[in-house]
């Protein structure tokens, strides 16, 4: 147990580190080199320096997380991309109220980020290494459905409310495009993220050419993601057309 703790430790700050530091970076691009996951820019974004939100985002997934390593023995990529980054977030939020902290201290995030992956990913490893196999099996059904409610319906909910209160723009960019992810992916939260990125952009910026550019991959993505999910067969289907 303890060389597992000891390499867990040691993983989860490195891992933690790494990808919180990356994520803040992207949003200096491209005055510097980044690299991480788009949807934790989108989702960091999203939070708007709330480190309730922040910190509530991370709990929805930890309950997935959880339920993958006792039953499948290995974390999912929520660990690193959803849980650390954001609960960095809120953790650095605490000792500061200025919402920009998070996203322009590098080094501030990459502490905080090194912090939570060490705590989060020992605290899983233990977890899955203490409950016998036969509980295992038990405790994935019952976490899994858990952090199902969480991711949907209540993440979508969440975030189409902060689109909402983001103001008019955003909240209509959420509406409609939430909607359509939960049609075509299953899952709101994309849409709505999208929405509250490019609801802002319009209110912040008006319709300029950076906003019609985005908004136009959006729909070919969207469209994409339709067509090779066989959507618009469903579609057609449903309305015997």
């Amino acid at each position: 147990m303890l060389s597992l703790v000891v390499k867990s430790v040691i993983v989860g700050a490195l891992a933690g580190w790494a990808v919180t530091v990356g994520a803040v970076r992207m949003f200096h691009a491209p005055e510097i080199q980044s690299m991480g996951a788009f949807r934790t820019l989108g989702e960091l974004n999203a939070c708007k320096g709330d480190p309730v939100s922040h910190f509530m985002f991370g709990l929805g997934f930890l309950f997935n997380s959880a339920a993958s390593v006792v039953g499948a023995g290995a974390l999912t990529q929520d660990v690193l991309h959803r849980i650390v980054p954001n609960w960095a977030s809120a953790l650095v939020l605490l000792k500061t109220k200025d919402t920009s902290e998070p996203l322009n201290n590098t080094r501030l995030m990459g502490m905080a980020g090194a912090i939570v992956g060490a705590v989060v990913v020992t605290l899983l490893n233990t977890i899955s290494s203490a409950v016998p196999s036969s509980m295992a099996v038990v405790a994935s059904k019952v976490l899994g459905q858990a952090s199902n409610w969480l991711i949907n319906p209540i993440m979508p909910i969440i975030f189409w409310l902060a689109a909402l209160d983001a103001g008019v723009q955003s909240g209509v960019a959420a509406t409609l495009l939430g909607g359509l992810a939960q049609m075509i992916m299953g899952n709101a939260v994309p849409g709505c993220v999208l929405g509250i990125i490019i609801g802002k952009n319009v209110e912040e910026n008006g319709w300029n050419k950076s906003v019609k550019i985005l908004l136009t991959i959006v729909v070919i993505l969207f469209a994409s993601i339709a067509y090779f999910r066989g959507f618009h067969v469903k579609f057609f289907k449903a309305f015997a057309l």
